[in-house]
């Protein structure tokens, strides 16, 4: 079994109760404290940084949308640097190669004549993995990268290679210029738990910035936790328990964005495909990962709303005739949201 965080760092294996809350305990406090290491980099910015330390916690990977110069990149690396997790960066264009990701075989020439086979790892072993405009990658790249979020491994040179444990990927998309991009498919965009919008910084918070980072001292990120800390605090939001409530309401809100379940008949009229039960799984364990971050020692109907539109817009598709009236995604998802959770 994944062992539970204490309080004094170490991880032990139990199931008792009360090792378990202690277990709560310390992660709730160790994630709160990465959470304020990001925020101090990362400024007005706070839900997107919840939303993907969620998704880690969640044990799942991120698609970031937004503009150039919004600091996702420095995001991926304040994270990294707070859950104490390697981090490589991919800048997706459309001639990388699937071996520019996952590695190759080089051929090599010993001291003593021999000549043999040796495998060099690829950007994708780390444990924290940003490729930076991954629309702009070429289908093939794309699938070679699904493997890997998928499964935890990739094939190369007919053996399966295992990936380092935790393994997440935070990918980023310029949702303005789409000229020469190869838009994800389906089934690789609900291999992400989220969809993440990050916008413009309000003019409190972009002042802020300003001063921050254009003067001599510059913030630094300090470790909170490390691989082992994350895998066991990902443990412990498997460990939480969910109410009836919140379970029936994710379910019929999983349900009800789908065209053929839908009670809502405009939301049924308006699209052609709907989330599967992936995104059940994933507002599941996100839910439990966003109380977990809060200190809350099970997920609530709150959490379920708040996350239903990064859990449900990359999951779901309009019809061509919502799409002519100009109907989007995000206000069908607040229909469900309001029509099931109040």
């Amino acid at each position: 079994m994944t062992g539970m965080l204490q309080n004094d760092g170490r991880v032990v294996s139990s199931t008792h109760p009360g090792d378990i809350l202690d277990a709560f305990a310390a992660a709730a406090a160790r994630l709160g404290d990465a959470r304020e290491q990001v925020r101090r980099v990362i400024i007005g910015q706070d839900v997107v940084i919840d939303q993907c330390l969620a998704a880690i916690l969640a044990g799942g990977h991120a698609l970031i949308v937004g503009v150039p110069g919004l600091g996702k990149t420095r995001l991926v690396e304040a994270l990294a640097a707070a859950l104490g997790l390697s981090t490589r960066r991919i800048q997706c264009t459309p001639d990388l190669m699937p071996g520019d990701i996952l590695g190759s075989e080089v051929l090599e020439t010993g001291a003593d004549g021999a000549r043999a086979f040796r495998f060099i790892e690829g950007p994708v072993f780390t444990e924290l993995l940003m490729a930076d405009e991954i629309n702009r990658a070429s289908p093939r790249t794309q699938s070679a990268l699904l493997q890997a979020m998928a499964e935890r491994r990739v094939a190369v040179a007919g053996l399966n290679r295992q990936l380092p444990d935790p393994f997440h990927v935070l990918a980023t998309q310029n949702p303005l210029e789409q000229e020469g991009t190869y838009p994800l498919p389906e089934a690789q965009l609900d291999r992400f738990l989220f969809e993440i919008r990050i916008e413009y910084p309000s003019v409190a918070d972009e002042r802020r910035m300003l001063l921050a980072t254009t003067g001599l001292d510059q913030t630094e990120v300090e470790p909170v936790l490390d691989p082992e800390g994350l895998r066991a605090a990902q443990h412990v939001v498997r460990a939480m328990p969910v109410g009836a409530k919140v379970v029936d309401a994710i379910l019929a809100l999983v349900r009800g964005a789908r065209p053929e379940t839908a009670g809502d008949p405009k939301i049924a009229a308006a699209l052609a495909w709907g989330p599967g039960p992936r995104a059940a799984q994933a507002l599941m364990l996100a839910s439990r990962a966003r109380a977990l971050l809060d200190g809350r020692e099970a997920p609530s109907l709150d959490d379920v709303a708040a996350l239903a539109a990064p859990v449900l817009r990359h999951r779901m598709g309009l019809s061509f005739a919502a799409r002519a009236e100009g109907e989007s995604v995000e206000a069908l998802i607040g229909l469900a949201v309001a029509r099931i959770l109040g």
